[in-house]
């Protein structure tokens, strides 16, 4: 029997190229959507209230546990450590940031995805692939699907799950808000004050012994502290990173601003080591001309004048400190100094 008599023995059948035979029609044809099946909220409305209040204690849950994170933020200590099983020892701030900031926004997700499952219409609605540009008709569609989506979603009229929903999400950026905490105490006025104060005598920071007058010859650069601020300090790196302080003896002749001879003694001038460009330590002195160089960027200063800026990207003069001697023949602070260390900021006026 020939292959066209196969074929024509075989009406539902249909010959391939390669001799296989597959059925007629398409074996991919699409099946259609099953018939919809109608929930018990949508039939019951004492199951949709539960459904709504079971949404709206979502929400009101989440607002519980935001006002928690915020309440955590304030009430525990940061080295605070406990025992939680099965955890065991953790810190509870960081614990109860966690813990709070997961359950307000799992609630948020959970009543939104609640709220959609049984409240919202579950009809399913194809549609076919179109033109990124809609034509009008189609805007108008779109328009009215989501004027009907809204209103079977019962948002405008279910107003206990809109106004929870409004307050849980109102409420949850306010974590990120305190958030910022971490990034420091606000400064105050830490930024104007150094350790300086009148009477602290100044202490050598090679040999951590008080410096007299003596100690320093002329051309000499000294690097010095306050005295109290020990290395072993928790905040040392805090207080010397304003309070450090360089000394240099210069022939009172030599000095050309009136203040800054006034404010020094015997020719010995302290100024503070913090460049005012960006923060970096100054420790190049050029004896023949009373300069001292910032390593970082090159900004030059002219300890015979002022420490006025002679050269580079530094906006403003070193702060200087009033010195004298006490009754015991060593270098003392005689107040802080008379303007903020280090770089400008933008509080500073």
């Amino acid at each position: 029997m020939s292959s066209q008599e196969n074929s024509e023995s075989l009406p539902e059948a249909q010959a391939t190229a390669h001799g296989a035979v597959e059925t007629a029609g398409d074996p991919f044809a699409d099946p259609g959507l099953p018939a919809h099946k109608p929930r018990i909220q949508d039939i019951d409305e004492r199951a949709a209230k539960r459904s709504e209040r079971a949404v709206a204690f979502l929400f009101f849950l989440s607002m519980v546990a935001t006002v928690g994170f915020i309440a955590s933020y304030v009430i525990f200590p940061v080295d605070k450590i406990v025992f939680i099983f099965p955890f065991g020892h953790v810190s509870v701030l960081n614990f109860a940031l966690g813990l709070t900031l997961g359950v307000a926004l799992f609630c948020i997700g959970a009543g939104a995805v609640h709220w959609a499952r049984t409240l919202m219409s579950d009809v399913e609605m194809p549609a076919e692939r179109h033109e990124i540009a809609a034509p009008p008709e189609v805007k108008a569609q779109v328009l009215a699907d989501f004027k009907q989506g809204a209103a079977e979603s019962g948002f405008g009229r279910r107003k206990l799950i809109r106004n929870t929903m409004f307050g849980a999400l109102a409420l949850v950026p306010l974590s990120g808000v305190m958030l910022l905490r971490d990034l420091g105490t606000l400064p105050e006025d830490k930024l104007r004050h150094t350790m300086w104060s009148k009477g602290k005598a100044l202490i050598n920071m090679n040999t951590n012994e008080p410096l007299r007058p003596e100690d320093l010859t002329v051309g000499s650069l000294t690097f010095a502290k306050p005295e109290g601020l020990e290395e072993t300090a928790e905040d040392f790196q805090t207080q010397i990173a304003k309070a450090a302080l360089m000394l240099v003896r210069i022939k009172p002749e030599d000095i050309k601003d009136k203040r800054e001879l006034e404010w020094s003694h015997q020719g010995i001038v302290a100024y503070s080591k913090i460049c005012t460009h960006v923060g970096c330590p100054i420790s190049l002195y050029e004896q023949q001309t009373h300069h001292v160089l910032c390593p970082c960027h090159q900004s030059t200063f002219d300890l015979s004048d002022g420490a006025r800026v002679i050269f580079g990207p530094a906006g403003h003069a070193l702060p200087q400190l009033r010195i004298g001697v006490n009754d015991e023949g060593y270098l003392e602070a005689l107040g802080d100094f008379e303007e903020p260390v280090g770089p400008a900021f933008w509080e500073r006026g």
